[in-house]
């Protein structure tokens, strides 16, 4: 009779605590696991020897640097030769402010 009291205690438990528990959010990607993604979408339509080659040098592949600062500036210097006065100061200032590509 313990045995079975111990066990429906236990079962009653069991359920509050996998009906209380939330949903397993997705697990984002990890950095590899996205330029996988990237990089077997573009080698679509390759095939053998291609494909390999291709996915080999794609996932090899390093990111462009970020832009630093002196070269953003360079950048904007360079698009806004032509402007002068307040347009030349608003451009600047938006182009400096903008999240670095």
């Amino acid at each position: 009779m313990k045995q079975l009291f111990a066990l429906c205690i236990a079962a009653a438990f069991a359920s509050t605590v996998f009906a209380a528990a939330p949903e397993a959010a997705p697990v984002a990607k990890t950095a590899q696991q996205s330029k996988m993604t990237t990089c077997n979408a573009d080698a679509a339509g390759k095939k053998g020897d291609e494909r390999k080659t291709f996915m080999k040098e794609c996932l090899s592949a390093k990111p462009a640097p970020a832009m630093t600062q002196q070269n953003k500036m360079k950048a904007c210097n360079a698009d806004a030769k032509d402007m002068k006065g307040d347009a030349r100061k608003a451009f600047m200032k938006e182009c400096l402010s903008a999240p670095k590509k």
